[in-house]
């Protein structure tokens, strides 16, 4: 699996059997670039993750026909899915800050 940069959305078909097999801390994050709530979002998204290097980090474009985040029941974007071993342990619905992204990071990565 891979990190992408802070600013690249992904089209992939990853599967939600994909996700369930991850291994690790992993943060899926639903959103698209053209997404006002979702640009703003991401100065904060980049200073939580500053501390959690070995976190996954996988940005997945939604929308219509996306099944992954159907999957996740997602509604409003962004939403962050904090992961551990393919397991959801906590999730952020527009997040606003750095610290409440780094409290759910250290649920997953107590770095």
């Amino acid at each position: 699996m891979q990190r992408l940069s802070n600013d690249a959305y992904t089209t992939s078909d990853l599967s939600r059997a994909d996700v369930d097999a991850m291994t690790g801390p992993v943060v899926l994050e639903f959103g698209t670039s053209w997404c006002g709530v979702c640009r703003a979002t991401q100065p904060a998204i980049a200073s939580a993750f500053a501390g959690h290097r070995d976190v996954q980090h996988w940005k997945i474009e939604d929308g219509p026909g996306r099944r992954l985040g159907r999957s996740f029941g997602v509604k409003l974007w962004p939403t962050l899915v904090f992961l551990r071993d393919g397991v959801e342990v906590t999730r952020l619905v527009r997040p606003r800050d750095a610290a409440t992204i780094a409290d759910a990071l250290a649920r997953i990565d107590p770095a």
